[in-house]
């Protein structure tokens, strides 16, 4: 247990967000994706305090209980850079350690190329970069992959199709996801499924609650949460996927000027998958000033919560870089 606070603020570009806060010193920002809240770091929070750091964690925009934009359009890059340029505002701070994975780690590479003086450094994990083909955009190259197999983002493309099936369906869908996309099982075997499947279908049966990384009481919280709020801000981050490619291209090219550490598992899919067959090896050519890759055997996407311990040992060991 701990003594984190839990705040709800009104940012100066009209989202409302909530966030949990916990401990002094410099800022970290904590910024999950989807389907995650900011509880997905509950156990980092704590250890990263410890270490001597203001630590908050957002309910990124769309999810958990920050507001829910019901147009894909308000999940580009102006918006969602926005938000995290009004949060240091709304705390006071010029700038802060940014930490993310998937999404919330993405709208972090953005922050970075549009105000480097309001980003200390990032920590990734999993995410090298954000994924990048200059000729097909990401719901096109999407739509190609599922002519051949079931591929989630061309599902969640549709508004109103994943968000029927999924807000029928919470407990089912967070546990079936959770469970494939965790170092217990390979994720691509979700490909092996042909085009048109539901992504419930799709997903393998999940062994019976609780797991080795995760309670039955921490995912009735996720499934309170997402049983509340539904799943379409979630999948608008989906959806806008083409409009922050198209506002990405200005920097195409351009390395990202951020001080820059990484965390990878083995078993992530996104590393696998979406990242070009060397990641490691890119990070030279995407960051002006790499500073320290680490990599966990056998965790899987969800590494923050299957390896806690490791994940904070890195953490609380880059972050004393920065400060030394």
């Amino acid at each position: 247990m701990t003594d984190w606070v839990h705040r709800h603020a009104q940012l100066a570009n009209g989202l409302r967000m909530h966030y949990v806060e916990l401990g002094s010193g410099p800022l970290v920002v904590l910024c999950h994706g989807f389907p995650h809240l900011w509880f997905s770091w509950r156990h980092q929070i704590p250890a990263i305090a410890q270490a001597g750091w203001r630590v908050v964690a957002p309910d990124m925009r769309g999810m958990g209980q920050t507001d829910a934009p019901a147009q894909p359009q308000a999940y580009d890059v102006p918006h969602t850079v926005g938000d995290l340029v009004a949060l240091l505002d709304h705390l006071g701070e010029s700038r802060a350690v940014f930490i993310g994975l998937d999404f919330g780690l993405f709208a972090v590479y953005d922050l970075a190329f549009r105000h480097p003086e309001r980003v200390r450094a990032i920590i990734g994990l999993e995410n090298p970069a954000t994924p990048h083909n200059p000729r097909l955009s990401p719901l096109e190259e999407a739509a190609q992959w599922a002519q051949r197999h079931f591929v989630h983002i061309h599902y969640f493309a549709e508004p109103g199709v994943a968000d029927a099936a999924l807000d029928a369906q919470p407990r089912a869908f967070l546990t079936r996801v959770f469970y494939a996309l965790s170092g217990d099982y390979h994720y691509l075997d979700v490909w092996k499924h042909p085009p048109g499947t539901s992504y419930l279908d799709a997903l393998p049966a999940a062994p019976p609650l609780p797991w080795s990384w995760l309670g039955e009481l921490e995912m009735e919280f996720y499934v309170s949460e997402y049983a509340r709020s539904g799943f379409t801000g979630g999948l608008n981050w989906y959806r806008a996927m083409d409009l922050r490619w198209a506002q990405r291209r200005q920097f195409e090219g351009r390395r990202n000027p951020a001080p820059f550490y990484f965390i990878g598992s083995e078993r992530d899919c996104d590393l696998e998958a979406w990242h070009g067959a060397d990641p490691l090896g890119a990070l030279r050519a995407q960051y002006d000033d790499v500073r320290g890759v680490a990599m966990l055997p056998e965790a899987g996407h969800m590494m923050q919560m299957e390896r806690p311990r490791e994940v904070n040992e890195w953490i609380v060991r880059f972050l004393a870089q920065l400060r030394a």
